[in-house]
């Protein structure tokens, strides 16, 4: 058997976080959602049983529970951090795509949120 690709998935991982373009938003802080595609050859994982061949989704879900952390203005910025931290770190991930949404987002109109997606490769 051969994979011919394969993925790992970190959904709608909840946060409370102190971004926005707003001096409000970054002192009141909001909640937030970030969800993960990780691309990445996960053959010797499948092979194995061993987490050491993976990526460890507790270690990236902490990662990303860093990044949030530090305020920033624009979900861009955050997402980007996100990125860049990530493939420092996990050198097998080919590409990552990184969304960010702000849930209820103080804009005057009624939505769930108002989120940013960006797609990083090696």
């Amino acid at each position: 058997m051969t994979i011919a690709a394969s993925k790992i998935y970190l959904d709608d991982m909840r946060f409370c976080a102190y971004h926005g373009v707003m001096e409000q938003e970054r002192r009141v802080g909001g909640e937030y959602s970030v969800s993960l595609t990780v691309e990445a050859d996960l053959a010797d994982a499948a092979r194995t049983d061993d987490v050491a061949d993976t990526i460890n989704y507790a270690e990236l879900y902490e990662l990303v529970k860093r990044e949030m952390a530090i305020p920033s203005k624009l979900l861009e910025h955050v997402a980007a951090r996100i990125g860049q931290r990530a493939m420092e770190t996990f050198e097998r991930i080919t590409t990552l795509t990184i969304k960010v949404t702000k849930l209820n987002p103080p804009m005057g109109a009624d939505c769930k949120g108002a989120s940013v997606e960006i797609k990083v490769k090696r």
